[in-house]
């Protein structure tokens, strides 16, 4: 098996990396807003979660929308328990790079999320995103009630015809109820505020959500 085949296919559960039981040091508080990273959250908010290449770019998207109380990055979708960045990049434990997004639906809705999701990436790409290759770099989201799936179903309809429209590919886009979410290690929680030079692939089609 290549190298690169195995970090564009996801492993099998029984060949997966064992993980760990405890959970990766995160850090305790935003580093931008100073909410905190961990639950209990205020009761009248939200939980959804996107993955969409690096994870770096993406959690910036989301925290700069006024209506998010927090972000953190993390893994899931896979099969390691509390796996590391290191573990991720092996094409091992079938994680995708994540980003937990804790919102005020009256002020931000849910729908308004998926429009920054679909329009921010490239969602036809696989198991990849522009340079970066891998299943930890997979289109994802990751739905906390029925009422998100159906949103998150419906809003890729919509965007699939306008990608019709323009000629382009099918989404690839993984849509599924939430996994267990394992958050990153504290370096990686807000990386771009922290290395404000630091990388972002992040890029979308130029398609809008809307007609």
């Amino acid at each position: 098996m290549s190298f690169l085949f195995k970090k564009t296919a996801m492993p099998d559960a029984d060949k997966a990396l064992p993980g760990r039981p405890d959970a990766i040091d995160s850090g305790q508080s935003h580093a931008v807003n100073g909410n905190p990273l961990h639950p209990p959250f205020p009761a009248h908010l939200q939980q959804a979660v996107f993955g969409m290449g690096c994870f770096w770019g993406a959690e910036r998207k989301f925290w700069q929308q006024t209506g998010v109380f927090v972000t953190a990055v993390g893994y899931a979708g896979g099969y390691t328990p509390n796996p590391t960045y290191q573990e991720i990049c092996t094409g091992m434990t079938g994680h995708s790079e994540v980003v937990l997004v804790v919102f005020d639906p009256d002020i931000l809705p849910y729908q308004d999320l998926l429009k920054l999701f679909w329009e921010s990436h490239n969602p036809t790409q696989g198991m990849r995103q522009g340079n970066d290759v891998g299943t930890q770099y997979r289109s994802v989201l990751y739905c906390y009630d029925d009422d998100q799936y159906v949103q998150a179903l419906h809003s890729k309809q919509q965007y699939q015809t306008r990608l019709n429209a323009a000629g382009l590919g099918e989404i690839t886009t993984e849509i599924i109820h939430a996994p267990e979410f394992y958050y990153a290690e504290e370096d990686h929680q807000q990386y771009l505020a922290k290395n404000p030079s630091g990388y972002c692939g992040l890029g979308g089609l130029g398609v809008g959500f809307c007609g």
